[in-house]
């Protein structure tokens, strides 16, 4: 666990330094990602508890004892597997109804957190469009004192306002709502909007009152300019914004929304291709026609057309005219298909990220069962205990697992294979190796001796 909280610091550790955060806020966020990192520490822990409880047992004789009794290694891992397996069920749970909300309340603190001071969306050198209406320029400066202030202001359409300082300093209002410039000599410059002209029947241009563009320039030494903030959200933010993301939510929240998701597109689907057919010249002339019982029902096929323009019959003109029509006509309609081919991929996309974060929950818990299954035999065969060599095989083994949760999570994100296929790949892998290791601890059968698997090659080829 401090391995993985320290691999969060060092990924977020631009937006939490330079904040002036208190000690309480820091420590909540490493509470909320401690819990959402369990599902990746919990696989090593088990695999590293069970080779090293083995592993002990069989490099103090006490399995051997336990075999020569009678007892096979089966019985002997079943209390340990009953445990496990509670371990598996408890960690479903949490998985689908404690992390969802961990992750929730950490994504929420991190983001009032990179947003906590208004300076933090101020790079030097670069325009920045972050509130609304303004575009705001400085020069250098760090936390809320800068040089080179240029503010824009385009919250008025008819009037184009330019705010320039040689320094000043940035703060809000204690209730968040206002953000103060405080200016020090500088210039306001303000001029009306450009018009767009208007002409004459004749074709001459109407001359615009404002079309001079009048403006004004007021200079100051020390000038206060206010910002409203009700579009930009610097205290903690509402978790509801949050709540529809996927690894926000459990197996049923899921599974609800994957049928929502589902219906909505059947319903859009449905109504793009009624909108496509209804704008159809052909069905757009038997409806103003008025003759509607040729239409068969919830079918697009016609008994008998009331009336038939043939191209043949049209003059050239009208030629001209229809095949113009026809190719914009075609043209849009390629467009909407495009447009509609693009919401089912995103759609598409969407469910399949859903399917995801579904079938993860019930991966991890297989997981555990699985490294368990790997790590018991495993220190039965080596025969080494304590936090020397068991540290180092699990340390292998989690990079062979994390290497294959992370390749089927990016084939199931890409859409290679599915999201089952993506989820349950390092399980499917690692499952006979399980079975493997298993049945060659039980039958005291050498793993790890080379001189074993060269005879029993050489018994093979005789054959």
């Amino acid at each position: 666990m401090f391995i993985l909280i320290m691999q969060f610091l060092w990924k977020y550790i631009d937006d939490l330094m330079g904040k002036g955060l208190s000690s309480l806020v820091i420590l909540e966020l490493l509470f909320y990602v401690s819990a959402s990192l369990i599902p990746l520490a919990l696989p090593l822990a088990t695999l590293l508890s069970s080779i090293m409880t083995f592993g002990n047992l069989s490099e103090n004789n006490e399995l051997t004892a336990l075999k020569a009794s009678g007892l096979s290694l089966y019985r002997i891992m079943r209390p340990l597997a009953v445990v496990v397996l509670i371990i598996a069920c408890g960690t479903f749970y949490f998985a689908n109804y404690v992390i969802p909300v961990a992750n929730l309340k950490w994504h929420s603190l991190i983001y009032d957190i990179q947003n906590t001071k208004i300076s933090a969306i101020l790079t030097p050198g670069v325009y920045s469009n972050e509130l609304d209406g303004y575009a705001i320029k400085v020069d250098e400066g760090t936390d809320n004192s800068f040089k080179g202030i240029l503010l824009h202001d385009h919250t008025d359409p008819q009037t184009i306002k330019t705010i320039r300082a040689a320094e000043g300093k940035i703060y809000k209002s204690e209730n968040g709502k206002y953000l103060f410039f405080e200016l020090k000599d500088g210039y306001v410059t303000e001029e009306l909007a450009p018009q767009s002209p208007v002409f004459m029947p004749n074709g001459q241009m109407l001359r615009s009152e404002n079309s001079n563009r009048p403006s004004r320039r007021s200079s100051f030494e020390a000038a206060t300019y206010k910002i409203d903030l009700s579009g930009f959200a610097l205290n903690r933010s509402d978790e509801g914004i949050f709540t529809d993301k996927h690894e926000m939510l459990n197996v049923f929240q899921i599974y609800n929304a994957v049928d929502s998701v589902r219906t909505n597109a059947t319903k859009i689907t449905d109504n793009f291709l009624s909108s496509m057919k209804n704008d159809h010249a052909y069905f757009q002339a038997l409806y103003f026609k008025g003759d509607k019982t040729t239409i068969l029902p919830n079918q697009g096929f016609i008994d008998e057309a009331p009336y038939v323009v043939r191209y043949d019959d049209l003059s050239e003109a009208e030629k001209i005219i229809a095949l113009q029509s026809t190719q914009a006509k075609i043209r849009r309609k390629n467009q909407n298909l495009d447009g509609q081919n693009e919401y089912i991929r995103v759609m598409e996309i969407d469910l399949n990220t859903y399917w995801i974060e579904f079938h993860r929950k019930f991966a991890l818990t297989f997981a555990i069962i699985v490294l368990f299954f790997i790590g018991a035999p495993l220190g039965a065969i080596v025969r080494r205990g304590g936090f020397g060599a068991p540290v180092v095989i699990a340390a292998l083994l989690f990079m062979v697992y994390f290497v294959l949760i992370s390749v089927g999570d990016s084939l199931a994100a890409s859409q290679v294979v599915s999201p089952f296929i993506g989820m349950w790949f390092a399980s499917m892998v690692l499952l006979p190796i399980a079975i493997v290791l298993m049945r060659a601890a039980a039958n005291d059968s050498p793993v790890f001796d080379k001189e074993a698997w060269v005879k029993r090659f050489k018994r093979k080829s005789s054959k």
